[in-house]
């Protein structure tokens, strides 16, 4: 397994670790004297810069491999899914928020997977890397905003705000997209007489 693919199974590791630290309750100190907020903090920061390292690594290395595509965007949703799950248990984020941006997460996946199937490419929205930016500071300021960044939760909420809308609008554009690779399969495997 080269270092890119070992990079994306070990975020996948850290996302039942991020959960225990973030939803867990315990009687005695943590670790060091660090809160479960700078640890659950520290371990979302670690596992999103595992997503950047990953990628790029596999692209100048030249080591893109099938491994790494499938489970590259499968692990970016894990930790994502979490992430947002444990806010919203934590009262933190709401959860009609989450449950937006998680269903356009699974429906771009099934249109992805759909098209794959039908052997058309649908690569990754502008606006895709938008919502992820903003979600990745809303989930490290919510985090932290208890008791170590009150000021900044406001900061958390605004980029919630935007990975919620970017999320709709970037739904509604692969959704376009799909269809005009259907409709461009379909012309071309039945030509008008």
């Amino acid at each position: 397994m080269n270092l890119p693919n070992t990079l994306t199974v070990a975020r996948i590791f850290l996302v039942p670790l991020l959960v225990v630290v973030l939803l867990t309750k315990f009687e005695t100190s943590w670790p060091f004297g660090f809160s479960k907020e700078i640890l659950g903090a520290a371990i979302f920061g670690i596992a999103s810069l595992t997503d950047w390292a990953d990628g790029y690594l596999a692209r100048r290395r030249k080591q893109v491999t099938g491994f790494g595509e499938w489970m590259d965007p499968l692990a970016d949703k894990l930790l994502i899914t979490a992430a947002l799950i444990s806010l919203v248990q934590l009262d933190r984020a709401p959860a009609w928020m989450v449950a937006v941006i998680l269903g356009r997460e699974f429906a771009v996946t099934v249109l992805r997977s759909v098209a794959y199937a039908k052997g058309f490419a649908m690569p990754a929205s502008p606006l895709g890397k938008v919502k992820l930016v903003a979600q990745v500071v809303a989930v490290l300021v919510l985090i932290l905003g208890r008791g170590h960044l009150q000021g900044f939760v406001v900061v958390g909420r605004i980029a919630l705000w935007v990975a919620t809308i970017t999320a709709i609008v970037s739904a509604l554009d692969y959704s376009r997209r799909f269809n005009a690779l259907l409709a461009k399969g379909a012309a071309t495997s039945h030509p008008v007489p």
